[in-house]
């Protein structure tokens, strides 16, 4: 450990300088107008694993963004740990809405403010300099394989044809991702699962053209309205999900489950003051942490229609849309709750509109053991970097890839994040804090070491 914080010490700006340099690409994968950026980023990451130490180092053209591949094998008869990461980011829409520049890193009180700086930039880029930190003080105790992708924020398309070709090639013990996040710094925990999702897309048509709401208001069915009151019916009064069917493969929590769960530290007051709300909302009967956690969910992630510029301008609308996702747990699939969704919607709609759902993509819930080597050499790594235990969670968030590799791998997952929930992912002024990119680089060195010993012991 001694060794692993002097490295660190010694390096600290330059570590910070490379990633301020990958922070400012602009690599948002969901718009074409970044392309030339998103390139020049799989570029740089191939560059800094090469720097670092990594063989073998390609970038691997995908019939969209490509994936950067590379290798250290120190010894074939050791343990091997696949690290996935991903180097596109959202969008930082709405861009007014940022106190500094989206691509242009800034550090205030201590945290890196940037698009990117903790989803996923800041994370993967940790794994890159802790390889360093190993290649350079000669103590990699195992080998390690690199997986950095660039379309995770548009669902991973070509990834799982990659990882299908490539099956030999990325021959692996354990995935390690850090693409998730710790309750607190003071409070170090390790996710032990994720929830699927479902992203769609709905649109409502009403008549071929906008009309004037003077002349055809309430003679003719407004689609906008007739969206808002759709989406409003996907709820109940006790806000559970009012599609049929889609709790029938829902497992409930045992009491003892959560008790475990909640016993998590958690302050409401808190929670609300962060977020600025009066009181907290969700399904009735469960808390926080299980609606986060262990509940599925349908969310409206956007809804547009209409005129929406400055000033008035009175139109009833030719059509509405909306985006919705539909966070899943443990035994629903994305297939399954996509189509439920689909008949349910298309079933509700009045005969005055015409309604399309265009499912995007999606992905599947996965639970993580707790009694692999993998996950006791992370509890390991966590409880001698941060002095104490780190407490297991379930992630509200997915990450659609885990349940990829364990089903064309043959692998499971481990979920070592650094971040917190606090970070603003995906949102304006999203930051990651600069302590724990560096505890994050500190802390890997130790996962490695301890799987490597745990695995050779077993």
């Amino acid at each position: 450990m001694q060794t692993i914080k002097q490295y660190v010490e010694a390096n600290k700006q330059r570590l910070l300088d490379e990633l301020f340099a990958l922070l400012r690409f602009p690599s948002v994968s969901a718009d074409p107008k970044y392309k030339p950026e998103v390139l020049k980023t799989a570029d740089y990451v191939a560059q800094k694993l090469v720097d670092a130490g990594a063989e073998k180092v390609e970038v691997c053209q995908t019939a969209g963004y490509p994936i950067v591949y590379g290798e250290k094998i120190i010894d074939a008869s050791k343990p091997t740990v696949l690290v996935y990461g991903h180097y596109d980011v959202q969008p930082a829409d709405p861009l007014e809405l940022w106190k500094t520049p989206p691509f242009e890193p800034t550090v205030r009180d201590g945290k890196i403010y940037a698009r990117g700086a903790c989803d996923d930039k800041g994370q993967f880029y940790m794994h890159v300099k802790a390889f360093e930190l190993m290649m350079q003080t000669n103590t990699l105790p195992c080998n390690i394989k690199f997986m950095i992708e660039g379309e995770e924020e548009v669902g991973s398309n070509n990834l799982g044809i990659f990882v299908k070709e490539n099956k030999n090639r990325l021959k692996a013990d354990v995935v390690l991702i850090s693409d998730t996040s710790m309750i607190s710094m003071e409070n170090p925990s390790l996710e032990t699962g994720l929830r699927g999702l479902s992203y769609l897309e709905v649109e409502v048509v009403g008549p071929n053209r906008d009309l004037h709401s003077g002349v055809y208001g309430g003679a003719v069915a407004n689609p906008a309205t007739i969206l808002a009151k759709m989406i409003a019916s996907l709820h109940d009064e006790d806000n559970h999900v009012n599609i049929p069917g889609f709790y029938d493969k829902v497992i409930n929590l045992t009491t003892e489950e959560r008790a475990a769960l909640n016993a998590a530290p958690y302050d409401e007051e808190e929670y609300k003051k962060d977020l600025d709300i009066a009181e907290v909302w969700g399904e009735k009967g469960y808390s926080t942490l299980e609606r986060t956690g262990t509940r599925p969910t349908l969310e409206v992630n956007g809804i547009w229609g209409g005129y929406i510029g400055e000033g008035a301008k009175t139109v009833l609308p030719s059509k509405a849309n909306a985006k919705i996702s539909m966070r899943l747990v443990p035994n629903q699939t994305s297939e399954e709750i996509t189509k439920l969704f689909t008949e349910h919607f298309e079933s509700i709609a009045p005969a005055s509109v015409k309604v399309t759902v265009t499912p995007h993509h999606g992905g599947e819930p996965v639970v993580t053991p707790t009694d692999s080597i993998a996950y006791k050499a992370a509890q390991k790594a966590i409880a001698e970097s941060f002095g104490k235990e780190p407490i297991p969670t379930r992630g509200g968030g997915s990450i659609p890839i885990v349940a990829l590799f364990e089903a064309e791998l043959g692998i499971k997952t481990v979920l070592m994040g650094f971040g917190l929930d606090s970070d603003a992912l995906h949102s304006p002024n999203e930051k990651y804090d600069i302590y724990n990119y560096y505890k994050g680089i500190e802390t890997i060195p130790l996962f490695h070491k301890y799987f490597a010993e745990l695995s050779e012991s077993k």
